[in-house]
């Protein structure tokens, strides 16, 4: 008999034009040979331009749906993406709990790369108060960052080491701020472990617009390391040379008029017609 893949589960909302969310979860997971398992929370009417409505799912249903993949599945990983609200958040908290899931990714999902606002205001206290806790690892980009801690962006290296540590002082066990939104030819994300090392993982900074799900793709990438049994800074470094190359073949996938998705399976297709060689 065959041995079973490694399953990682993300819980988010979807994404109707598949580039971010849910879908981009999947696709991060299938492209790093991982099974993917989904709880939805939340339906968004959106494509590349931007997000039209936003629909939260009832929290039981939500419950529901994690207890019955738990209950089948042997989860080895779990990416948190979109939450939408405060209920949804200790909806999901409490069924983590509940089942005891281990290697948490909690990708703080505030605002959407069309602008768009996915987060409730009420609810940023209940992602420190509930969800902190329970993460192997949090990957908040500058803004997110600045927001969980209710100050500014921070501009430089010193300030986001500091406010790396801030975030791991109100209970987060690793931190990893992301630098995209920074400035400057590369794009450097900071690792806050729990002993206190630090590591930097750096990557030329690429023109381009097609950046739509890089952060769903990232900290899904994150989480199927983990699910796949690598240490948390192997499963980091292999992330970011993943979504350094999604990114860097974003323009062959032509998809929308707006902020085009990256591309998941730059490894496998065809960059010259789309097809898988």
């Amino acid at each position: 008999m065959s041995t079973p893949p490694p399953i990682a589960l993300t819980i988010a909302g979807s994404d109707s034009s598949g580039g971010a969310g849910i879908q981009a979860d999947l696709k991060t997971f299938a492209a790093h040979q991982v099974y993917g398992a989904s709880v939805i929370v939340a339906l968004t009417a959106q494509n590349t331009t931007g997000v039209r409505a936003i629909h939260a799912v009832p929290a039981d249903f939500v419950a529901q749906q994690l207890d019955a993949v738990f209950e089948d599945l042997d989860v080895a990983a779990v990416k948190i993406g979109m939450l939408a609200t405060a209920e949804l958040i200790e909806t999901v908290a409490a069924g983590l709990i509940r089942h005891k899931a281990r290697n948490i990714v909690l990708d703080p999902v505030m605002v959407a790369a069309s602008g768009a606002k996915l987060l409730q205001d009420n609810a940023v206290d209940a992602i420190r108060r509930h969800l902190f806790p329970l993460a192997t690892l949090i990957t908040p980009n500058l803004p997110e960052a600045a927001t969980l801690l209710h100050t500014g962006i921070a501009e430089t290296e010193a300030a986001i080491d500091e406010q790396a540590g801030k975030l791991a002082a109100l209970g987060a066990a690793n931190v990893l701020i992301k630098g995209g939104h920074g400035a400057g030819d590369v794009s450097s994300d900071l690792l806050l472990l729990s002993g206190g090392a630090r590591q930097r993982f750096n990557a030329p900074r690429l023109a381009t617009r097609n950046t739509h799900g890089t952060g769903c793709t990232l900290s899904s990438a994150i989480a199927a390391g983990l699910a796949k049994g690598l240490a948390l800074p192997e499963a980091v470094g292999q992330a970011k040379s993943y979504i350094s190359a999604a990114i860097a073949a974003a323009d062959q996938v032509q998809v929308g008029h707006g902020h085009g998705p990256v591309h998941h399976f730059h490894h496998w297709w065809d960059q010259s017609d789309g097809r898988q060689p």
